[in-house]
């Protein structure tokens, strides 16, 4: 197959190839070994810092790709059962739909319950998914289906569910219960299951009162370390005819603490600011941040138009702040004219839920680097 050229190397948010992907070597030997020897994989860490890379990356391995089926989807933006189903099924039937195999044409005789979203295409004559939400009628009964089908595969499948914990938020009560009886059944599927709530992810399969409890293996995932990012980086530059003070790559990497996704991003508008045949210098840092933070200001005014007051005002300190550490002392609320310490904690609570902030060991820091430098030095 014909290589696919990029125009920028710097890849964000998705996966193209094995050739733009950073290192990460010994963590795909570690989930390729745990579900090559029937483990699920609970995989814990914060966003932005490379799972879903780490998951299509593995999925892309060769030997991967010719023993399993494989299936991701992302669960962030669900809130019930009825969408979960809905996405699932929706994903097998788009990995299946460029095959020609038995296993496909079983797919509405096995989940009968999505008959109803089948249509004759009518150049091929073949069956195609038109699936609404709407279509999904009861999802248990849908789940069963799909959980019998992959039983019934022809090879091993693996399905990875990204931001898991969110099934804690739905309505339903008892998801965790019907998910873990339903993926117990599951004798050739392996399961990983990715979060990065890493509270909520610990507890469900860590505590005895859980229905995951010990039902995977935990895995972390640490900020890829400067050297190797610093030697992918200078390839890519390299390669296309550019070069890079390595001193850029490591001012990027600490100025974004390792998070992959803001690291790229850095890298790829500095990739762009850089002239073929010419070096990319230090000095180009502040305007390459300046561009990006530029172009997502309409919808982070939009973003901060629908926050109450007190939940903004909160916002903006931590932001300025930084690293904001103890925010309900006086000194904080002074400083920054906060009012009440009750009232920061409840801001807080609701800027933690809807993930504009997070807290490890008592600092909080807003999630986006990008909105941060914007309320703190635009806004």
């Amino acid at each position: 197959m014909e290589e696919l050229f990029v125009q920028n190397p710097f890849i964000v948010g998705k996966y193209l190839s094995d050739k733009y992907f950073c290192d990460r070597s010994e963590e795909t030997a570690f989930l390729k070994k745990q579900i090559e020897n029937g483990r699920n994989v609970a995989l814990i860490s914060p966003r932005r810092i490379g799972k879903s890379g780490l998951i299509q990356h593995l999925f892309n391995l060769p030997d991967i790709k010719e023993q399993y089926y494989v299936f991701f989807i992302d669960i962030y933006a669900t809130t019930s059962l009825n969408e979960l189903v809905y996405i699932l099924g929706k994903e097998i039937y788009e990995q299946l739909k460029p095959k020609t195999t038995a296993w496909k044409e079983k797919f509405f005789q096995t989940i009968a319950s999505l008959r109803i979203g089948a249509k004759l295409d009518p150049m091929s004559g073949l069956p195609t998914l038109d699936l609404g939400l709407g279509d999904i009628l009861t999802p248990q009964t849908t789940l069963d289906e799909i959980f019998t089908y992959l039983n019934e595969a022809d090879k091993p499948c693996i399905v990875a569910i990204d931001e898991f914990q969110q099934i804690a938020e739905y309505a339903e009560k008892n998801v965790e219960a019907l998910l873990r009886t339903k993926i117990q059944q599951c004798r050739q599927t392996q399961f990983i299951f990715s979060g990065s709530k890493r509270h909520v992810m610990s507890l469900m399969f860590n505590s005895p009162a859980k229905p995951f409890y010990q039902s995977a293996v935990s895995m972390g995932l640490e900020p890829i370390p400067v050297p190797f990012y610093k030697d992918f980086a200078i390839r890519l530059f390299v390669d296309r005819n550019k070069r890079i003070d390595p001193e850029v790559i490591e001012t990027v990497w600490q100025q974004y603490e390792g998070y992959t996704w803001f690291v790229q991003m850095m890298m790829n508008e500095l990739y762009a600011l850089t002239p073929d045949g010419e070096t990319c210098r230090l000095g180009q840092i502040g305007i390459a941040e300046r561009n990006i933070i530029l172009a997502q200001e309409t919808s982070y005014r939009e973003l901060l138009s629908n926050l109450p007051p007190r939940q903004k005002t909160v916002l903006q300190a931590i932001a300025k702040e930084g690293k904001a550490r103890m925010i309900t002392s006086q000194q904080f609320i002074k400083k920054y004219n906060l009012g009440s310490a009750s009232s920061i904690q409840s801001a807080v609570k609701l800027l933690l839920k809807s993930d504009l902030i997070t807290q490890t060991d008592g600092v909080y820091r807003v999630y986006d680097f990008f909105f941060s430098r914007w309320l703190a030095i635009f806004y």
